[in-house]
Formats: C-alpha cells, structure tokens, sequence
C-alpha cells in the first residue's frame, strides 16, 4: 500500500552490424536508440527519481567525439533524456540526418552501444551527479568507461579504504563513484599490461594504440575488482574502445536477463521487457547466472564467462511479489499462488461465512494475486458444492419443488468480488504544511460506496505487502470504514516483513516497518525490555569484528512471538481514531512463499537470512541505532 522505493533498472543495447544495415532494414539508423527508449520505458516502474543514457561510437575516427551521455532527475527522467538526445540529432539537415554513414562519424547519439539506467535512491543521496550513467573520461580510448548499476553495497567503507590504500582519491564514499574508480583503476593497468605485452612484441605508437583497443578484456578489470564487493548488484559498462560488460552478483540477488541474435545484443533487468522489445518467447530471453558477466567484444562477439564463484541462490523474493512487472509468464503465476494459498486462514477470518464476504485489492500491484485468492475459494466452494450434491443424490427430498431449490442453492454460490478501492493522482507535495499533505495522502484511494451491505458483509481486502502500515493508518482503513462492514480482513500476499534490506531497496531503517514495531511492544508490555538490552549487547559486541565474523543478533527479537500475536498487535497500533469496525490482518508464510516462488528463495526481508555477511552487519548497526535512539 505504501509504495516502496527500490532498486533500479538497466538496459544496454549493442549493436552487432553498421548503422547503414539498420537504416536499410528497419528505415532507420536509430534502430539502437529506439530499442533503448523501448526497454527503459517498459521499465518504468523501477525508478522514478532519475534517468541517465549514454551512448558510445565504436567507428569514430580521431578527433570525434565518441562517448556521449545525458540525464535528468525526476519521475519523466526518461523523456527528458531522449528528448534532449533527439533535439541534438535534430540540430543537423535532413540530409545529415538520413545519411547513416555521416551519422556514425558526427551525429550524437548514433553508435552502436547504448546503456540507459532508471534510478531509485536507496542511500538518501539526491541530485543530478548521484543518476547513472557515470563516466570516466580519457585521451586514451581504451580508458574510457560508461558505468550505470543496479546495486547497493554493505561493505561501501571497506572499498573505499582498499581503493585509498592505493593512493586513489574518491570524490566522495558512494557506492557507484567508488565502484567507478575501482573499476577504472583496474581498467587503466589492463591497458597498461596490454601496452607492455605490445611494446615486447616490437609495435609502436599508433600501432600499440590499436591493440590494446583489440585486445581489452572487461573479464581481467572485473575478476581484481569484483570479489570485494558485498551486496545485491547488477553492474553494466562499456569502454570507449567498445567492449561491453554486465555482472550480476555472486549470490544471484539482483536480476538480470540477456536476449541476443546476430544484429543485437540486449540487457534488461526484467525478462519481458526484452520479449516485448524484441518480439521473441520467453526461452529465447536468457537469465545471467550468478557470479556470471556478459561480454560483448568490440568485433561484436559474445562471450559468457564466470567472475565470480557463485555464493549461493539468494534470488530476491520481492521482485516476484512486487517489483518486477506481473506481465512476465512466470511472476504472474506465482503471485497467483501467492493469494490462492491464502485461502484457509482468511475463512479462519471470516468465521467461515464466504455468503456474506466481498473480496476485494489494493490496486494495481495486488491483482494478480486477488485472481489467485478468488481462484482458491471457488475451488473450495467447488469442493463444499460437491460435497452437499453426493450428499443430495444420497438421500434426496421427497417434494421436487424443494429439491429444485436445494440445487440452485446449492449451484448459486458464489464468491463475491467487487472493485472497492480506487487510487486516485497523488496529490503534490507543492503543499507546504506537514497536516496538509497528510491530509491529502489520506484521499490516495477513494471507495466504491454501495459495494457491499452496510453492517451484514464482511469485507477482504487483499495487498502484496504491507510493510510500514502508514497508508493503511492514514488511508485505506478510514475509507473501508465508510463502508460499515461487518468485518475488515487486510490480506498480504507477503510474509510480515522484519529485516531491512540491503541490496537495493530503499528500506534500511528499523523502525519504520511495522512488524518490528509491533514486536517490540508486545515484548515491552510482557515485562521483556531486557531481552532488548541483551540484544544491543550482543549487537555492541560484534560492532568491530570482520563481517565475516558477524551473526545476526536482530532474529531472536521474534522468539516467542506467533505471526497471529503480531498481527493482532498491528491492528491495534493502525486502528485509525473513530474506526470501531473489527479488523483483522492475514499474513502469507514463510512456508507459503517459498512454495509460490521455488526459485526466488531470497526471503532476508522476511526471515532475517541475509546471504552476504554484510547484511547481518548491517542489520545489527541497525538495532543499535534504534535501541541508542530509544534509550535516549
């Protein structure tokens, strides 16, 4: 209900022919640039805060500019890119601009990679310099670098003192400035390995300059830099020489998915954005494994190699739940499954009475597993409808007329579904006061009045997460309320979450999910405040130990603790002021989840399991600064 801010989203095309087969073929040289804007806007959903393109001509001769990129903040980031981009092409004559092989020399914008990036801040950090792509600019060819990532490191601290040990200087100790000039310096000695190998051999100046632009491989730059890195990552480049990488980290956290054919290679962080781009089926899109980096040589030549050892299968569960977009074949089916397997402890909520129960979602996210719940209390009427037929045919009534109206009792049920919440524009924050603005968050979603009958329905309303519970405090119960149901059951297709994250999602504070805070209060009121402290302790205690040596202490906060006392505890802490109608909360389980998403078993936002050392670290840091802020 409360939209989360997460990880971003990369797209990278590069082009395997020149840019006159293109406008032969398709009328067009912008072939690349059109397929780029296609894959960015398709991603839309993964970043609203900024958008960044760059693009690299790998035929430029010398004296042209080769490397070009724009960027701009804010939710239309991306319009604004490729507009700025197609007012550059169109400063040139019609002539100039149809002529692909003067476009390839002196067009900005026409070459044959492309990267785009759509940014979501997950560090708090704002502002122009902090969208991708970032770039590191030489008079070497070779050394030049286009950079953009989906990624959020733990150990951000420790990079920068290794790079620093070194004798670099970091603007500043962020994630992707520093992963850029690591990763340059590690470029810079690959072509300063490959300028003595050529010099050994007997070649010279300009001779030397070109084999190193031959013979550049990404693969060396990421196997001295990459193992460092702890956290959830999908990092993409290009040298101005024209080879083009993507690595996804070792523990398969973060997604990335790669289509190529003998005009295009392509990348997207979702499955099918590329489908649609390109027009293929679902096996014609491949997944990047683990560990694993895409190379695409400057002759065009693909290569797949593994940088890293893979750690482990820590898919990230949340992208199948929320993030990705439902049009993929497999998330819509999962999150399906996600609200059929529901069923049982919402007719536990309901007393039973589906007759007199209205089922309906938060929009939009939730409805594919709206579509599950329905489909699994059909199956159960199905079943109770059965039931009582084999039971009729048994021992039938004697009078046909109530055997008449037996059966189409029987045969006339049905679930009751109804479109109750509606999200309405969100309201500006160009109003200044903080009760103005809460006041105008609580009109985000407005109600279906006369959906269902005052005080006799109960009335079930399924989300695919509820994570801080703000919006349902402020919004969404207040508005249900209006309604008079006899019941309220708030469904998440999604287990309680706990644990911050670490990896990309823009939810690293403690406090601000409700879970916690309701476990917290349930361990104050039992008279529990010292196993608090016992955690802080433990927390302090392993403060400056190696990562590696760190064990989650935060987990044990929840011993005792059923996921039904929580949830009671919830509904106590967002009953809204003057709601008096009986509310109940249905979580998903552990064990329902990793059932619906097999193969996404990352589940740290729920359990606590984080899969790199970093997160545990993190998330003790965590409690310590709220423990500190409360004992305060």
């Amino acid at each position: 209900m409360e939209p989360l801010k997460h990880e971003c989203g990369v797209a990278m095309v590069r082009l395997r022919k020149p840019l006159a087969h293109y406008a032969a073929k398709y009328g067009t040289w912008r072939y690349g640039l059109n397929k780029l804007a296609l894959l960015m806007e398709k991603q839309h959903n993964r970043g609203q805060e900024g958008a960044g393109i760059a693009c690299i001509k790998t035929r430029a001769a010398q004296g042209e500019e080769f490397m070009f990129r724009e960027r701009a903040e804010g939710a239309q980031g991306i319009e604004a890119v490729l507009r700025e981009a197609g007012r550059q092409i169109d400063a040139f004559s019609p002539e100039q601009r149809h002529d692909a092989a003067f476009a390839e020399h002196h067009i900005p914008f026409a070459g044959e990679i492309y990267m785009g990036h759509l940014r979501y801040s997950t560090t708090g950090k704002r502002g122009l310099s902090f969208v991708h792509p970032f770039m590191r600019r030489s008079n070497w060819r070779a050394k030049n670098m286009a950079l953009c990532a989906n990624f959020n490191l733990t150990n951000v601290d420790e990079v920068f003192a290794e790079i620093a040990a070194k004798g670099q200087h970091p603007r500043m100790v962020a994630d992707t400035f520093i992963l850029l000039e690591q990763i340059g310096h590690r470029l810079d000695r690959e072509s300063e390995r490959l300028f003595q190998q050529a010099f050994a051999d007997g070649l010279r100046d300009r001779d030397i300059t070109d084999y190193i632009e031959a013979h550049i491989d990404l693969a060396n730059v990421l196997r001295t830099s990459a193992p460092s890195w702890d956290g959830g990552y999908v990092v993409c480049g290009a040298t101005g020489s024209g080879e083009m990488m993507t690595l996804r980290d070792p523990w398969g956290i973060r997604p990335a998915f790669w289509y190529a054919d003998d005009e295009v290679v392509a990348v997207a962080s979702e499955r099918p954005v590329l489908q649609t781009t390109f027009d293929v089926a679902t096996d014609e899109v491949n997944e990047l494994q683990p560990g694993q980096a895409l190379f695409v040589s400057k002759d065009a030549q693909l290569r797949i190699e593994q940088i890293i050892p893979a750690r482990g299968h820590c898919a990230c569960s949340f992208e199948r739940i929320y993030f990705s977009r439902g049009n993929d074949a497999a998330i819509y089916r999962e999150r399906k499954e996600l609200g059929r397997q529901l069923v049982q402890p919402v007719l536990k909520a309901i007393g039973g009475d589906v007759a007199n129960t209205v089922f309906s979602y938060i929009p939009n996210t939730a409805e594919a597993a709206f579509y599950g719940l329905v489909q699994g209390f059909n199956e159960h009427l199905n079943r109770q409808k059965h039931e009582e037929i084999e039971a009729f045919f048994k021992n039938p009534p004697a009078d046909p007329a109530v055997a008449t109206q037996l059966i189409d009792s029987i045969l006339s049920r049905r679930v009751r579904t109804e479109k109750v919440a509606w999200k309405d524009i969100k309201m500006r924050t160009f109003i200044s006061d903080s009760a103005s603005r809460s006041d105008m968050a609580a009109h985000v979603y407005d109600i279906t009045y006369g959906a269902l009958r005052p005080h006799r329905d109960n009335l079930v309303i399924i989300d695919d997460s509820i994570v801080r519970g703000t919006t349902l405090r402020e919004s969404i119960l207040r508005i249900l309320d209006r309604l008079n149901p006899r019941r309220i059951v708030i469904v998440s297709s999604a287990p309680q979450v706990r644990y911050p994250d670490y990896y990309g999602i823009d939810m690293a504070s403690m406090e601000e999910f409700i879970a916690f805070r309701a476990a917290v209060e349930l361990l104050v009121e039992r008279g529990q405040w010292q196993r608090l402290h016992d955690i802080y302790n433990r927390c302090k205690a392993q403060q400056h130990l190696p990562k590696e040596q760190v064990e989650n202490c935060v987990r044990d906060l929840y011993n005792g603790l059923t996921q039904e006392e929580i949830s009671e505890k919830m509904v106590e802490m967002l009953r809204p002021e003057g709601v008096k109608t009986e509310i109940h909360f249905v979580y998903q389980t552990l064990e329902g989840l990793h059932r619906a998403c097999p193969d996404h078993p990352g589940d740290w936002f729920f359990s606590g399991h984080y899969p790199t050392p970093g997160g545990n670290k993190r998330v003790n840091e965590a409690f310590i600064k709220f423990f500190e802020s409360k004992r305060h």
